[in-house]
């Protein structure tokens, strides 16, 4: 008898301590031009993990319940690849893609790629609904955004947006996708029950990505072309204010208490940008400027709001920033020009 409990107690134990390892938190980095993408443990900042997808990942986005990270990339790359760089980005590390592209899932309990799921042309940014059961993904080459069953791992709509569709984001209550349409100067915004666009915001020059404050009373989207952080009011779907930022902002990233909002600026590879605002968004002002590394870029903030996470393409390094302190704490080299970043929950 006594033996049948040690043993059932060596099993629990077992599956406890496998259910904590799959916990473990993590960071998710995109490396475009290496076409891996880098994992990190979330305390520590080390390298735990480099997972080999398709040509150019560009985004990544860890699921709601943390069990599965989506990076849109172009698949598998074929022997004489030689694409010519995008120019109607603002920078010159988005390639032009004339095939359709895909979107890989990652198991975060084993990382490893356990699903491959064909989209549209050349796709930017990838998000989940907030129960987890839909991705949406923008394809910059075809004006459209795909939506995906992440259950059945296969896309169930197709819907029209602005010119050149890159940012996403999904509103908290899941109802509407925020789509940041670069060349359009628009967001279009996506209602997810219909899964139709109900109409696109004037915002600006080269909106590059969106957000929403924890509690959708506000919306936001860099200006890329414009060096600025457009606030939005989701009511009334109108600009409510520009602050100036740095050098072409791209991805944006509040903090749970809905009091900041860290930017990422790049600026361009001739002039980098090293920099992140810090945005106070009750008072509408930049009230810090971290330096990070050159080619700020993808930034996104933990669950607890404890530390931002920023990808540096031109310095191949994520800067890990205290919240609280506003100071830089940690900088991790990982793969070529690390995009997109994600952490789990």
């Amino acid at each position: 008898m006594k033996s049948m409990l040690f043993g059932s107690l060596i099993v629990s134990l077992a599956i406890a301590t496998g259910s904590a390892l799959a916990a473990l938190p993590k960071v998710y980095v995109a490396d475009e031009e290496g076409d891996t993408v880098t994992v990190l443990d979330a305390a520590s900042f080390k390298i735990i993990a480099t997972v080999a997808v398709g040509q150019e990942p560009h985004n990544i986005q860890v699921s709601p319940d943390g069990a599965f990270a989506w990076v849109t990339n172009n698949g598998e790359r074929r022997k004489a690849d030689a694409m010519p760089q995008h120019q109607d980005m603002p920078t010159d590390e988005h390639k032009a893609m004339a095939d359709r592209g895909e979107v890989w899932v990652i198991d975060t309990a084993s990382d490893r790629v356990v699903a491959r799921v064909p989209v549209g042309n050349h796709p930017a940014h990838v998000v989940l609904t907030p129960d987890g059961r839909f991705a949406y993904v923008t394809n910059g080459g075809e004006n459209t955004v795909s939506v995906v069953d992440a259950l059945a791992r296969r896309v169930v709509a197709t819907i029209s947006v602005g010119a050149f569709p890159h940012g996403v984001r999904i509103s908290p209550d899941g109802k509407q996708a925020y789509v940041a349409n670069l060349k359009a100067g628009t967001v279009s915004v996506i209602d997810t029950d219909t899964r139709k666009e109900l109409g696109q915001i004037p915002v600006g020059k080269g909106p590059a990505q969106t957000g929403f404050s924890s509690d959708g009373r506000l919306a936001f989207v860099s200006l890329s072309r414009e060096n600025k952080v457009a606030l939005i009011d989701p009511a009334t779907r109108k600009v409510i204010a520009k602050i100036v930022v740095g050098t072409v902002p791209i991805q944006v990233y509040g903090t749970p208490d809905n009091r900041l909002l860290f930017v990422a600026n790049q600026g361009s590879k001739q002039k980098p940008g090293k920099t992140v605002s810090v945005v106070d968004l009750k008072a509408r002002r930049v009230v810090k400027t971290v330096q990070t590394g050159p080619g700020a870029h993808g930034v996104t903030v933990d669950r607890e709001g404890r530390y931002a996470f920023v990808t540096n393409i031109y310095a191949d390094s994520v800067s890990v920033i205290d919240v609280k302190s506003l100071k830089v704490v940690a900088t991790v080299a990982v793969g070529r020009a690390p995009n997109g970043i994600s952490v789990t929950p």
